[in-house]
């Protein structure tokens, strides 16, 4: 059986970045819209986790 060569590369590699040099000012401008709105999920998700671990951790403290 040929391996190909995407079973060669890691499975969790990161993306390769966007390609900004065809994109417009406004363009631009709405891509880094949705990158902030996109980091302030994340950050929300992991204030959320932090919550609920240390919820957890004063519930397993008594």
């Amino acid at each position: 059986m040929a391996r190909e060569d995407e079973d060669l590369e890691p499975r969790n590699r990161k993306p390769k970045p966007k390609d900004l040099t065809g994109m417009s000012v406004e363009e631009l401008r709405d891509y880094v819209a949705d990158m902030r709105a996109e980091i302030a999920r994340a950050e929300d998700t992991i204030k959320a986790k932090q919550s609920h671990a240390s919820a957890a951790a004063l519930f397993f403290k008594k």
